[in-house]
């Protein structure tokens, strides 16, 4: 079981510092956290992925409010509020981000989407 030692909100460069007990430390950009946010919302009931959500890139984290001493929730400038980043989430996130990134960017380019823009564009949609 991980644990979080320290947690920093860092606004300007939109990030989330993490500190585990381990000693390793994450810099997780507010635009991955949110789409792939731990919450049922995007992971539905037994989805392998999550729910693609594009235009996130600007997104920010307005707080971080601690859940016990197991997790963190945090509260999204796009009003995504569910899911608890819980210290193995945000494990699990820190040591699958190539991977999961490279998916994600794979998976906006075959739907036609972008991380600007949140819907598939009309050329995308000729094309197919």
């Amino acid at each position: 079981m991980s644990t979080v030692t320290a947690l920093k909100l860092r606004k300007t460069s939109r990030v989330l510092e993490v500190t585990f007990g381990d000693g390793r430390t994450a810099s997780l950009p507010f635009e991955y956290l949110r789409v792939f946010s731990p919450s049922a919302e995007l992971w539905g009931h037994g989805r392998v992925e999550p729910m693609l959500v594009g235009g996130k890139r600007e997104v920010q984290v307005l707080r971080a409010e601690p859940v016990g001493r197991y997790a963190v929730k945090l509260v999204f400038g796009d009003g995504h509020d569910t899911g608890l980043f819980t210290w193995d989430v945000l494990d699990r996130l820190e040591r699958d981000y190539a991977a999961n990134w490279a998916r994600y960017e794979a998976r906006l380019s075959e739907a036609g989407m972008s991380r600007d823009r949140d819907v598939t564009s009309l050329r995308a949609l000729l094309h197919r």
